[in-house]
C-alpha cells in the first residue's frame, strides 16, 4: 500500500533553495513508489488563517492533508537559528498527535553552514511533538552547495537518501 505524500514548504518567497530541494525531494519519493505528492505553498495561506485569528477553507484543506499523508516533507530556510515563522504558525495548528504514525523528512537550507545543527535542533524535535517518525537523514543546504539554483551533487546525493529511508520507512509503518 502507497500512502500519499505532502510537502510543506515553508519559505516566504514561492523561488527559494529550500523549495527547491523539497521539489526534488517529492520526485525523488514517487521515484520510490511513496505514493502520489502535494506540495503545499505556506506563504500563500492567508495569514489571519494561519494565525487562527478565522476559518479558511485552504488552511482547512492544507491540514487535512497532512493528516491524511503517510509521509510529510517540510522545508524552510533557516531564520535567527530556527525554522520559519510560516512553519511554526502552520505547526501550531495541527492537532497534538497529528504526524501519529507518519514519517517525515526534514529540510533546511541557510546562508552558510553556521546553522546546519537547525536540522536536529529545531526541525526534528518540531516533527516529533506532533508524533513523527523523523528519516534519519536530513538534509541543510548552503548558498554555496548551489550553482546557478541547481544543488550539487553531493546534496542531491543526501536528498536521494532521505526519500529512500522515508518510504521504507512508510512502508514499514503502514504495513
Amino acid at each position: 500500500m502507497t500512502a500519499s505524500v505532502v510537502g510543506l514548504s515553508g519559505s516566504p518567497k514561492p523561488v527559494s533553495r529550500s523549495r527547491a530541494l523539497l521539489e526534488l525531494t517529492l520526485a525523488a519519493l514517487e521515484r520510490q513508489g511513496a505514493g502520489p505528492s502535494r506540495l503545499i505553498d505556506l506563504a500563500a495561506l492567508p495569514a489571519d488563517a494561519l494565525l487562527g485569528r478565522r476559518e479558511d477553507r485552504d488552511v482547512t484543506e492544507a491540514i487535512q492533508a497532512v493528516l491524511d499523508a503517510g509521509i510529510v516533507v517540510v522545508s524552510t530556510p533557516i531564520y535567527r537559528a530556527t525554522y520559519s515563522g510560516l512553519l511554526k504558525v502552520f505547526f501550531d495548528l495541527l492537532p497534538q498527535d497529528a504526524l501519529a504514525r507518519k514519517v517525515a523528512i526534514a529540510i533546511a537550507t541557510g546562508g552558510g553552514p553556521g546553522h546546519f545543527l537547525a536540522v536536529d535542533h529545531g526541525l526534528r524535535p518540531l516533527l516529533a511533538s506532533v508524533g513523527a517518525l523523523v528519516a534519519s537523514t536530513g538534509v541543510y543546504g548552503t548558498d554555496a552547495q548551489f550553482r546557478a539554483g541547481v544543488p550539487e551533487p553531493a546534496l542531491v546525493e543526501r536528498i536521494e537518501r532521505g526519500a529512500l529511508e522515508a518510504a521504507s520507512l512508510a512502508a514499514g509503518v503502514t504495513t
